[in-house]
């Protein structure tokens, strides 16, 4: 498990960083048509907000698995060894629970809607569902990292045996 894990970590860092690249690149160049050439090219802005939609709901499976996400520690900050342990333990079965319901079964849902009924984006032309794919994906990776988590501890210092 800490090898698929570390794994995931690794690819999925390398593919945002590949988005943010191409993302970058794209808002470039999406500047230099607008104020240099005077003629702004026309699907640059509609794929920069698609490129945001996979790069924030990868980046949110990524922050999950690097426990780097947003979270109120109030009560763990008081609870040591077995105690603490349980607390993490249920908050990532919440995790997985409103990954599976709400993101993958949620997402895919509005997946095959957007397919069945054959919207495209107003630019590019390609698929809403292919844009929508990200949300299933993404809860797919944080119910792994819910998991995970589960199984293995963040920090085995933490837990008291």
């Amino acid at each position: 498990m800490k090898r698929a894990r570390a794994g995931l970590d690794r690819g999925l860092g390398g593919l945002l960083a590949v988005l943010m690249g191409v993302s970058v690149v794209n808002v470039v160049w999406q500047v230099f048509t607008r104020y240099v050439l005077r003629n702004p090219s026309s699907y640059t802005e509609e794929l920069a907000r698609y490129l945001l939609v996979w790069i924030g709901l990868l980046g949110a499976a990524y922050a999950t698995g690097r426990g780097m996400h947003l979270a109120i520690d109030l009560v763990p900050a008081h609870l040591r060894g077995a105690g603490r342990r349980r607390l993490e333990i249920a908050i990532g079965l919440l995790v997985l629970v409103f990954a599976l319901a709400g993101m993958v079964y949620g997402g895919s849902r509005l997946v095959w809607i957007t397919l069945y009924l054959r919207q495209t984006s107003a630019a590019l032309g390609i698929p809403l569902g292919y844009v929508y794919l990200a949300i299933p994906l993404a809860g797919l990776l944080m119910g792994f990292y819910a998991v995970a988590g589960i199984l293995l501890p963040s920090d085995p210092r933490r837990v008291e045996k």
